[in-house]
């Protein structure tokens, strides 16, 4: 059923380069400024003590709610802006420094989810553990079957090329710097904690299909175990990772003869282990899932149950034996340039930072219990879980955190907060199923809707939205946060699609693509799933859903803290009209199509203007 996907047309390029500059000299239309655009990377955290995993001696080349609005990212919950956040400039997520408590809090942690009995062990030869978008030890089921199946587990984790490459349509760099420095924190975290559990992280430059294959001959590996993805690029990498295991022939178990035992090749198993809900407990099969979220809710909700988490072994060693385990890469032999998060939030990668981030911000600072209340803010790092990257990563197993909600709502108290946060994931799981069903219609201009209509790729209008150059300043305080920090708000992301779909008319996927650049919580699913939806081309019952400016504005930013946050030149208007500068901001590169940025009054339900969309035009169901 998974496999169905890769019956459509390939999304990647054929050609990827080596090397990729994630710097873009453009000028803003409006300003007339000539400005450096830069996807930032964040520098090494002192959280970690990494340093020496991080750079081999010898430099490695790489080729390279219950509502029905969806979010832009499925778990980047969205709450109210916090005042106390306006003073301050630069925010860690977890917060710094790391003290005793967190230490002891992530310690209890890999206690409570280990076995608290050694698991018995009948396996035998070698097993391959093949990192992908798993990068955790808590609840990796890939892990502890190749730990039960085996005498040696072999822990890799390629670095491909194709990673650091362009996006299908319009050629942005494919990763950029500053997920790519999660992605090194991540793995520096990774390969400490299977080291503190005996085992070892070998990393290894080039395209799994090509070093798999040669790791199972070399260790006579039986079988390489790794978590299933849904989307294209990743079924064909898995496709093409089994073709190359079948030539590999294994020699003959102890005790047997060559004349005994048949000839055996290592084989590929692939785990679910992405969602909350597992794909097996569906009421439903894939090919049925409801077209409408709360139809899938309140189904999943009432009909299945949630896997509780797998217990790691506490050993997971020996690993085989191997004479050079490769060391996690610097940002530069990615073809990147390390740059440093000066403002807004910086997030640090790991599964060690993502344990700490659950007890920050569920039992230290105690928020759970009015994130309901909070999620739809824009400013600051806790009005909202800021769980999205780890989940992305797969540092942080949905199912720990619903267990997490679970002590929680037993130990303090459950309300409608402590659901919301399982609401989202299943949002989270819902795009990771309808990726299944959908296949690459999740990535074609008309969705999974076949929609037809005619979208606009003006350059200099999406270069504008890009860089936060629109003149309406709740616009482009989102961009300039996306670009400087990788994140930006569930509330943000909803309303910087709509106004490039509705009132920039500028196709969709041009937008999805650059969050594919600069996203720290990227995932296909959740990603290319919002972005269709927010585009009326996928799984939105209200097809034409606008966002109005002026009243997103006046809702969430009130008192302009979040734009004057992020655009200074506000700072010295008076709150109510940072948000509706006039004339003492930058020109509006187009109107709205419903209303007018300059009426304060405005509710939404002014007639449509001139708009650059040329698609159909509907009454739109405005927010």
């Amino acid at each position: 059923m998974l496999n169905s996907l890769a019956k459509d047309a390939p999304r990647q390029k054929g050609h990827l380069p080596t090397t990729c500059q994630l710097y873009t000299t453009s000028t803003c239309p409006h300003t007339g400024r000539s400005k450096r655009m830069a996807v930032l990377s964040s520098f090494l955290s002192p959280f970690f003590s990494i340093r020496k995993l991080l750079h081999p001696s010898k430099p490695t080349s790489i080729f390279p709610h219950c509502s029905t609005h969806a979010h832009i990212s499925a778990m980047n919950f969205t709450p109210r802006s916090i005042p106390s956040s306006a003073s301050a400039t630069f925010f860690e997520v977890p917060d710094l420094p790391y003290d005793e408590k967190d230490k002891i809090f992530v310690k209890q942690t890999f206690e409570r989810y280990t076995s608290s009995e050694q698991a018995k062990r009948n396996g035998c030869g070698v097993a391959i553990v093949w990192f992908r978008n798993d990068l955790r030890v808590l609840d990796n089921e890939a892990l502890v079957k190749a730990w039960g199946s085996s005498q040696a587990v072999l822990p890799v984790y390629c670095v491909d090329p194709r990673l650091f490459g362009t996006t299908h349509y319009f050629g942005f760099p494919k990763t950029g710097a500053l997920r790519a420095q999660f992605l090194i924190e991540s793995l520096a975290d990774l390969k400490r904690n299977l080291i503190n559990r005996g085992l070892n992280l070998l990393v290894q430059h080039g395209k799994p299909e090509e070093i798999l294959p040669s790791l199972a001959k070399t260790y006579e590996a039986h079988t390489v175990y790794a978590h299933k993805e849904t989307c294209s690029e990743e079924l064909n990498v898995e496709r093409l990772v089994r073709n190359g295991l079948r030539p590999v022939v294994l020699p003959p178990s102890p005790g047997q003869s060559t004349s005994q035992s048949s000839s055996k090749n290592p084989k590929l198993q692939l785990i679910w282990g992405s969602t909350m809900y597992h794909i097996e407990d569906l009421p439903f099969s894939t090919s049925s899932l409801p077209d409408v979220y709360t139809t899938f809710r309140k189904s999943v909700e009432s009909k299945c149950t949630i896997r509780r988490c797998i217990r790691t072994p506490t050993s997971l060693g020996p690993p085989p034996k191997v004479e050079d385990w490769g060391c996690v890469p610097s940002i530069n032999q990615l073809g990147l340039n390390e740059e440093k998060v000066s403002k807004g939030m910086r997030f640090i990668g790991g599964e060690t930072a993502a344990l700490s981030r659950v007890n920050e911000y569920f039992w230290k600072k105690d928020l759970l219990k009015i994130y309901k209340a909070t999620r739809n803010g824009m400013l600051g790092p806790d009005y909202s879980t800021k769980f999205s990257p780890w989940l992305a990563s797969g540092s942080l197993s949905p199912r720990f955190i619903y267990q997490e909600v679970k002590r929680y709502e037993k130990e303090r108290q459950a309300n409608d907060s402590t659901y919301w946060v399982l609401f989202e994931l299943i949002w989270r799981d819902y795009f990771r199923f309808l990726s299944v069903k959908y296949g690459n219609s999740l990535f074609h201009l008309g969705g999974p809707r076949k929609v037809e209509a005619s979208w606009s790729q003006d350059q200099t209008m999406f270069e504008a939205w890009r860089d936060g150059c629109t003149g309406y300043p709740l616009i482009d305080a989102n961009m300039k946060e996306l670009s400087a920090t990788g994140f930006m708000s569930n509330r943000g992301r909803q309303i910087v699609c709509s106004f490039l779909v509705r009132d920039m008319g500028i196709d969709w996927r041009m937008g999805a693509e650059w969050f594919e650049t600069c996203l720290l919580d990227y995932d296909p699913c959740s990603n290319y799933g919002n972005w269709t939806y927010g585009a009326g081309v996928g799984n939105d019952p209200r097809a034409d859903r606008y966002f109005s400016i002026p009243k997103q504005a006046k809702t969430y930013d009130p008192e302009g803290e979040y734009v004057a946050f992020w655009l200074p030149e506000l700072q010295a208007l008076p709150n109510d009209k940072r948000n509706f500068p006039g004339k003492s901001y930058i020109k509006q590169i187009v109107p709205l199509k419903f209303g007018n940025i300059t009426s304060v009054g405005d509710k939404g339900s002014a007639s449509a203007r001139r708009t650059a969309f040329k698609g159909k035009q509907t009454k739109g169901h405005m927010r």
